[in-house]
């Protein structure tokens, strides 16, 4: 029995491949009692919980930590044989690749998961879906290319060459591409620092405004209210002062209106109340004013303030012209008469004995 166990099979005896196939079972028996009783006792434990991050972990474990464990089990048994330098070699390629790839991938994950924690929190998942994709793919790329470059260097070869290269032509490029690479740099302050986002109505001057429909790496698109797409680089909407109308909590209305100089002064002093009473009693709308502000040109002028308790631009609308017609049948039953553009003309005339006469003539300025 010692001599068939002392036997040399490509340079190893039969009693080492079988210490090494024991020490791969054993691996193997390990990893399975890992995931049938502790795993999977964590995994039970974990869908009782509200938390996410147990879950993270327990789907990481799954895909990263298990898949190591077996090659582990694998590479321990092999190494304990005595390999040819090529076969040596080229298992430490393959573990190399295997961790510089599962490495890379638990990094991913975890980005992922920040993130996705990150706008969960904040509620804006949903909203922010699209933009969310753009990124992280932009970042697993970039997280990619840095391991690639990483592995290429623990497998020997000379890389500090091809960096410098990498680095002029990145150069070369920038500056030749600048514009886009601020657009770029623009759309990653616009999604961290979120002045709006897909939905909003914003306005960016006194002619662009509109829903914003589309958040891209470098423009974005919006849907102005005539029916047209403007597209706007993501640059100038960073140097630019926006107008957001969806975050508006509430809309503060200044309106005012005339009426006539002959108009009573105990009519005048009830002007502001009526006002108050019409707006108080409209819902979502709150009164803040209502003075008599100024003598004008041709009219007595009261200045009107109120808040529309809603962002809506519609719901502004359908309050004012509901304030506007009750004003108009109060001031009527009242007697209050609305003022407009007149003159008043002073024409001298000689009567018949000589003397000068006067004659007002008055009339409608429109």
């Amino acid at each position: 029995m010692q001599d068939i166990l002392n036997r040399e099979y490509f340079g190893n005896t039969l009693l080492l491949y079988l210490t090494a196939a024991g020490i791969f079972l054993a691996g193997i028996i390990f990893i399975m009692i890992f995931r049938k009783i502790i795993l999977t006792r964590f995994k039970g434990w974990a869908e009782k919980t509200s938390a996410s991050i147990d879950d993270f972990i327990v789907r990481g474990t799954e895909r990263t930590v298990v898949p190591l464990l077996f090659y582990g089990a694998f590479y321990l048994a092999v190494i304990s044989l005595t390999l040819h330098p090529k076969v040596i070699k080229i298992l430490n390629i393959i573990s190399v690749i295997l961790l510089t790839f599962f490495i890379i991938r638990a990094i991913i994950s975890v980005l992922n998961y920040a993130v996705h924690t990150y706008l969960r929190k904040k509620g804006d998942l949903e909203n922010r879906e699209r933009q969310i994709r753009s990124v992280l793919g932009l970042g697993s790329f970039v997280l990619w290319i840095i391991g690639f470059v990483f592995l290429l260097d623990n497998l020997g070869f000379e890389i500090s060459a091809v960096i410098a290269g990498l680095g002029i032509g990145g150069i070369a490029i920038a500056l030749a591409a600048q514009t886009i690479l601020g657009d770029l740099f623009s759309y990653f302050v616009i999604f961290f620092d979120r002045p709006f986002q897909i939905g909003d109505f914003i306005t960016i001057a006194a002619d662009k405004m509109g829903a914003v429909e589309y958040i891209g790496i470098k423009s974005t698109r919006l849907r102005s209210l005539s029916g047209e797409q403007l597209i706007i680089s993501n640059t100038d909407l960073v140097n630019s002062r926006i107008h957001n109308f969806k975050r508006m909590e509430r809309r503060r209305v200044v309106f005012k209106l005339g009426v006539v100089y002959n108009t009573p002064p105990g009519k005048l002093e009830q002007v502001g109340k009526l006002i108050k009473d019409i707006i108080a009693g409209i819902p979502d709308a709150q009164f803040d004013r209502a003075h008599f502000f100024a003598y004008g040109d041709f009219s007595l002028v009261f200045e009107i303030v109120y808040y529309v308790l809603s962002p809506d631009y519609n719901k502004y609308m359908d309050i004012q012209q509901e304030i506007n017609l009750k004003i108009y049948k109060d001031f009527e039953s009242l007697g209050i008469e609305f003022a407009f553009p007149t003159q008043t003309l002073y024409l001298n005339k000689i009567n018949n004995i000589g003397e000068p006469k006067t004659e007002i003539v008055k009339g409608s300025g429109q």
